[in-house]
């Protein structure tokens, strides 16, 4: 048996090994080409320092000067000791170029690029390659220009298909590169290539209820952890919202999909926030912060997940210091509409 373990670096990037059973994290990341940082391999140093974020793992053995109690109650583990018993995944506080650690790149084509409406795009790539590439539901990828300028990053907006194809939502910047690109050039087969995956922001294990805030094309790495809690073998047991903030009804997309899980999860229900409503049935008016309250966040007892453009994400912060709201987990994902 082998479990799958997700390295997370601070800078972003993430890198998956198998973890065969009774071997430690350190020795599956060598063997698999990822240098992590260590020393003496017997748990006495504390180098291998890492915390723990989500999964199961024998702790092992280790001196108390190397991992204390303390550190052993916020997560913190050492990786040259710890044996995993379930996927799980694991952050180290060191950038993934001193572990020696590259992205996975990936040369996808054009499958569809549909316009859902004047600020947004779908666009679906696909590849075989597609189905080597893992990721955390939520994480992003660096889709390269096809000029070879630079880049811009997106977040998945689903998992990989049967049809080895993966979607973005991406919102149209006019003058933008990638913008202009998709509306003046991209045809379907065109070559992209795409670096991943990247990110903190991704779906944690459902413990308690989950409230989620997206703002505009913010949806994207939502439909993609929907997703994944659709196909879960054992669905969540505890409600999960999603509010959806516009500006206006040409920047509400994702209907459809939001429609489909709320058919398909139990637990799950949606709203949306419009500053322009126009009349919209069941549509409320203003900012996501304005419907806001302890019942929403069960009083503090639930697991928020943000993602939006950086004003939103500063207004709920502001918001949850006003009303004097601490969530049990908090992870939030700024975004800027990129040229």
């Amino acid at each position: 048996m082998s479990y799958r373990i997700g390295l997370q670096f601070e800078d972003g990037l993430t890198r998956f090994i198998n973890c065969r059973s009774g071997e430690s994290v350190a020795d599956a990341a060598y063997r698999q080409g990822v240098r992590t940082p260590i020393d003496c391999r017997e748990g006495a140093c504390g180098t291998c320092k890492c915390h723990i974020e989500s999964g199961i793992f024998a702790l092992g053995d280790y001196a108390e000067d190397a991992l204390a109690p303390a550190e052993v109650a916020q997560g913190f583990g050492l990786t040259c000791q710890m044996r995993p018993q379930s996927d799980g995944v694991v952050a180290f506080q060191v950038e993934s170029t001193v572990c020696q650690v590259a992205p996975s790149r990936l040369d996808v084509t054009v499958a569809e690029l549909e316009r859902l409406s004047s600020s947004t795009y779908r666009l679906r790539v696909q590849s075989p390659s597609l189905q080597t590439l893992f990721f955390l539901p939520g994480q992003y990828a660096h889709l390269h220009l096809p000029d070879g300028s630079g880049f811009r990053a997106y977040s998945f907006s689903s998992l990989c298909g049967p049809d080895h194809t993966i979607q973005f939502l991406i919102r149209n910047v006019p003058g933008g590169a990638m913008s202009t690109w998709l509306e003046s050039k991209a045809q379907p087969g065109d070559a992209l290539t795409l670096t991943a995956p990247y990110g903190a922001f991704y779906l944690r294990p459902v413990q308690r209820p989950v409230l989620m805030l997206a703002g505009g094309t913010g949806l994207g790495p939502f439909l993609a952890m929907l997703e994944s809690m659709c196909k879960a073998d054992v669905k969540a047991q505890f409600p999960v919202h999603l509010m959806l903030g516009v500006n206006t009804p040409n920047d509400l997309v994702g209907l459809h999909e939001l429609n489909q899980f709320a058919e398909g999860l139990p637990h799950f229900t949606y709203e949306v926030c419009m500053l322009s409503p126009d009349g919209l049935a069941g549509v409320k008016q203003g900012y996501v912060t304005d419907h806001l309250d302890r019942e929403r966040l069960h009083d503090g007892d639930v697991d928020l997940y943000l993602c939006g453009p950086p004003a939103m994400v500063d207004a709920v912060v502001t918001g949850l210091n006003a009303k004097c709201l601490k969530t049990r987990g908090f992870y939030h994902e700024r975004f800027s509409a990129g040229h």
